[in-house]
């Protein structure tokens, strides 16, 4: 059966966006985020453009191979000026998490407006056997809640932002979690957990 994973590059004080994140501004002040994606000398084989260093690629590209549908909540979906019409992964449909409609998806992508279960279970059938990735704090907290997330993978950039969005919000009890892999590379940690349940 597919694996549910949320992963996100995060700042040392855990955010996932900078200042003023919004439609038109992207994820706000917070590029620093993704220097690596552009900062190394190995293309990455998935994502057209991006140029990591070794020991990210490796991570990076794995990860990806892995995704054959995402789930991205409504706020992700905005900041990302709705992913051009697209998705954030060159090869995976967008599944939308949202209670408001949204007229402009394209074909490449759902608006599930009946729940994060809902959404991981359409989600899973797109994927036909690949895991599907979360994208979004308040997705990543929801999945967790329902007991929908079987590995977190924090690509940690060694920056302390002060403020944005959260990565996770608030959660009705401990999630215990196993590191199964720390890979250090320039810029960024790669620190890829399995929820414990």
């Amino acid at each position: 059966m597919s694996k549910v994973l949320s992963a996100h590059a995060v700042s040392v004080d855990g955010y996932l966006t900078g200042r003023n994140p919004g439609p038109g501004h992207g994820l706000g002040d917070a590029t620093t985020l993704f220097d690596w994606y552009f900062d190394g000398d190995t293309p990455s084989q998935v994502f057209d453009g991006f140029r990591l260093s070794k020991p990210s690629a490796h991570v990076f590209d794995a990860l990806a191979a892995r995704v054959g549908a995402i789930v991205a909540g409504r706020n992700t979906y905005e900041d990302s000026d709705h992913f051009g019409g697209g998705s954030p992964h060159p090869a995976a449909r967008l599944f939308v998490l949202s209670h408001r409609p949204a007229p402009e998806l394209t074909e490449r992508q759902t608006l599930i407006t009946t729940g994060i279960q809902d959404a991981i279970a359409a989600a899973r059938q797109a994927a036909d056997g690949k895991d599907v990735g979360l994208m979004g704090g308040g997705i990543a907290t929801e999945a967790l809640k329902a007991g929908l997330v079987d590995e977190v993978i924090l690509h940690q950039v060694p920056v302390l932002l002060g403020a944005g969005r959260p990565f996770f919000q608030s959660l009705p009890e401990h999630v215990r979690l196993r590191l199964i892999e720390a890979v250090p590379a320039p810029g960024v940690t790669h620190l890829h957990y399995e929820v414990q349940r």
